[in-house]
């Protein structure tokens, strides 16, 4: 089995700290204007979130996975055996009584555009959140997301502390739930910053500026996702672009950057330089696009003890 630089071995590879959503779609033919009403004319409820997203993407990809969330207690059991079936790792999924679960409510119209409502639930205030046991040192990585900025910062310490890898993902709470102090913590030793245009731009303002070129004197690598236009690798000795591939039709554009996560990882994990990781996470994001869950290749891990 392959180790981890000045950590014990590690049989698994990658624990997701965020939200696991309940996500229900309300689909319109064009959104209503101020204080008027529009018919639903499609609706379905579905297993969401930004860490629930990227585990059952890496999961079905041969990357071995698990999740740090916390949802309700009348969290859908029909969800959690979907989660157990697809080989994530659930020892980290808290069910919280007295609230409901994390609910995001996507109303979409008819040319695709999409507008949000969250409730957060329990992910709203983590203090007094269970964390993870001794089993954390399984995994040789942690990536942090959606979700009180408190705990992902004690949980990124306690994860470095055992000798693990950190990536930031802050996403669209960067915008709302991150200040600077907080954000600077984070980086501080992280080994990559994922975003998209807005949020990266966003991040580089909290610390100071400069774009993701400002962002490399605090991290080693930012990884920007730039929709139709590709993804970006921005590292100290250079940038590195891939294009987008484009979908061949249209499911859902919901949870395409979490696909494109799941993606890199894959890459990532089998030790593919990092051109390589874009490009799996592009064509991740795209078959997620198109039908959703890629198609499992095994429960094995991917992992090849990349630094």
């Amino acid at each position: 089995m392959p180790t981890v630089e000045g950590a014990p071995e590690r049989p698994r590879d990658l624990l997701v700290a965020g939200h696991v959503n309940v996500d229900r779609f309300l689909k319109v033919a064009a959104f209503p204007a101020p204080d008027r009403t529009v018919p639903v004319v499609d609706q379905s409820v579905a297993l969401g979130g930004t860490a629930a997203n990227l585990a059952r993407v890496a999961t079905s990809l041969g990357v071995a996975t698990g999740l740090v969330a916390r949802v309700g207690a009348e969290f859908p059991a029909a969800f959690r055996r979907q989660l157990v079936r697809e080989g994530v790792d659930v020892r980290g999924l808290e069910a919280v009584s007295g609230c409901s679960s994390p609910t995001c409510y996507i109303v979409v119209d008819g040319r695709g555009r999409q507008r949000t409502l969250i409730d957060q639930g329990p992910m709203r205030d983590a203090r007094g959140a269970r964390t993870p046991g001794p089993w954390l040192r399984e995994y040789a990585w942690l990536h942090v997301t959606t979700g009180d900025p408190r705990f992902a910062l004690a949980l990124s310490s306690r994860a470095i502390a055992l000798g693990m890898k950190v990536a930031a993902d802050p996403a669209q709470e960067i915008f709302y739930r991150w200040d600077a102090a907080k954000l600077k913590r984070l980086l501080r030793n992280a080994e990559i910053l994922f975003g998209n245009r807005a949020e990266i731009e966003h991040a580089a303002g909290l610390v100071g500026g400069g774009g993701p070129h400002g962002l490399l004197e605090r991290v080693p690598i930012v990884i920007r996702t730039e929709g139709p236009d590709g993804a970006t690798a921005f590292r100290r000795g250079g940038a590195v672009h891939v294009a987008a591939r484009r979908p061949r039709n249209v499911r859902s554009y919901v949870g395409g950057g979490d696909a494109f996560r799941g993606g890199f990882y894959c890459a990532w994990f089998h030790g593919v330089p990092l051109r390589g990781c874009l490009e799996a996470g592009t064509r991740a994001a795209a078959r997620w696009i198109e039908r959703g869950l890629p198609t499992a290749r095994g429960s094995t891990s991917a992992r090849s003890g990349r630094p």
